[in-house]
């Protein structure tokens, strides 16, 4: 009877060549496509990692984790802002699937431990002790497995020995194998077997996985991906009668500021769907929210004109808005493109145009939705477009191929009819 169990130790670096081929395991890791797209992820890793090297483990805590790398004032309330815990979190995880994937056998591996800041360093695989039972013993067969490290990868293998007589060890390429060994041979041959139907089972399963998804569940997958919550950001008003829409933007020192009917009904539709998906839409007011954090979340931003953080985010993109004094989407490829409402007709019977976007954004490291109207009905419009399997489903046949993980941006016009908001449709559409 055979016996197997894993012993993994955690390796400390001592000498500065130790050291050196922990960056260079660490370099590997921040190239990969698991930490590549980010800013977030790289910089606490690298943080932690050149800080435990340096011997300044005790400094690996929360609050300053939180100060040295996320800007984070020192006195940042930690049990709100868990930017922190869901970075580290997220860098546990990355590192999994990294190593999981990766076709290099790497001699030195990086880990980060459930509950901790600091990481963990391990040489080569995992290895293995054989316990020999009382029929392994009378075949004369005794196994042994050794984890092989990069630097004695040349002078070791794993290998069967077998005692002989003269007491030296022979390979068992050199040795009679009896029937054990080809029971052993078939044994291995049926657990690969089994293998292949299993990747093959889970593969045909992700494909119907896949096709059985809406366009709604494939548009909202990247912004969802390991994502408990999610920032709603809306825009609110103050009424004015000197303006075409019969409101203004809210500034921050407005203290109770206002949403629509229609941006309430948007947002709900919103939530509604965060709900079903199993994240949780945090709500937060364009004018008090700051930079730092759309940083924390995956964002999704409600209204255009009434919210400083569409403006700002959509300027660099292909289809965004054009300044207060004369609200319109336009288009930088074509600069005579222009969709605006018709300001000759009351605001409550003018059609509206909306921005609904899906994208990778710069400035905030993360994914971020824009459903944005030049007015409210515009707004609601958008809501409804992308909460909508019919709607989603027919951008998703003009995007072409890339719809479920490329950037995405679309025009939509809306009726509307005694201020009510009608049926969208598409305008144009882009993709990078």
């Amino acid at each position: 009877m055979i016996r197997a169990h894993a012993i993994r130790e955690a390796w400390h670096p001592h000498t500065k060549e130790d050291c050196d081929a922990v960056m260079r395991e660490l370099a590997e890791i921040l190239s990969s496509p698991h930490f590549s797209s980010s800013k977030r992820y790289p910089a606490l890793l690298q943080y932690i990692v050149e800080n435990t090297l340096a011997g300044k483990s005790d400094l690996l805590k929360e609050r300053t984790l939180g100060m040295e790398v996320f800007g984070r004032s020192p006195t940042y309330d930690t049990s709100n802002d868990t930017v922190v815990r869901f970075t580290a979190g997220e860098v546990r995880r990355r590192l999994l699937a990294y190593y999981s994937e990766s076709s290099q056998d790497s001699s030195i591996r990086i880990s980060l431990p459930a509950g901790s800041y600091i990481p963990e360093f391990y040489l080569g695989k995992l290895e293995f002790e054989e316990a020999v039972g009382e029929e392994d013993s009378q075949a004369g067969l005794i196994p042994h497995v050794n984890g092989i490290t990069h630097a004695d990868k040349a002078a070791q293998e794993s290998r069967w020995t077998v005692p002989s007589n003269s007491g030296e060890t022979v390979r068992a390429s050199q040795a009679i194998v009896g029937p054990k060994s080809t029971s052993r041979r078939r044994l291995a041959q049926a657990v690969v077997a089994l293998l292949l139907i299993a990747v093959a089972a889970g593969s045909w399963w992700r494909y119907r996985q896949l096709n059985s998804q809406t366009a709604v569940d494939i548009f909202w997958a990247p912004v969802l991906r390991d994502q408990h919550t999610v920032s709603l950001c809306f825009g609110s008003v103050v009424f004015s009668q000197e303006k075409y829409s019969g409101d203004v933007t809210a500034g921050n020192d407005i203290l109770y500021p206002f949403v629509s009917v229609q941006g309430a009904s948007a947002i709900a539709l919103i939530s509604g769907l965060m709900q079903s998906s199993g994240a949780t839409a945090q709500l937060q007011s364009a004018p008090s929210t700051p930079l730092t954090e759309l940083r924390e979340h995956s964002v999704i931003l409600l209204g255009a004109y009434n919210n400083r953080w569409t403006i700002r985010l959509l300027q660099p993109l292909r289809y965004h808005f054009a300044p207060d004094t004369d609200p319109a989407i336009l288009d930088s490829m074509q600069p005579t493109s222009r969709w605006q409402r018709d300001q000759s007709l009351p605001y409550s019977s003018a059609d509206d145009y909306a921005i609904v976007a899906r994208y990778r954004d710069a400035t905030t490291d993360g994914w971020v939705v824009a459903l944005a109207g030049l007015g409210r009905n515009g707004s609601e419009a958008a809501a409804q477009f992308a909460t909508s399997p019919h709607y989603m489903q027919l951008l998703r046949d003009q995007a072409g191929s890339g719809f479920s993980n490329r950037n995405i941006e679309a025009v939509i016009k809306v009726s509307v009819i005694d201020g009510k908001t009608g049926a969208p449709s598409i305008l144009a559409v882009h993709t990078w």
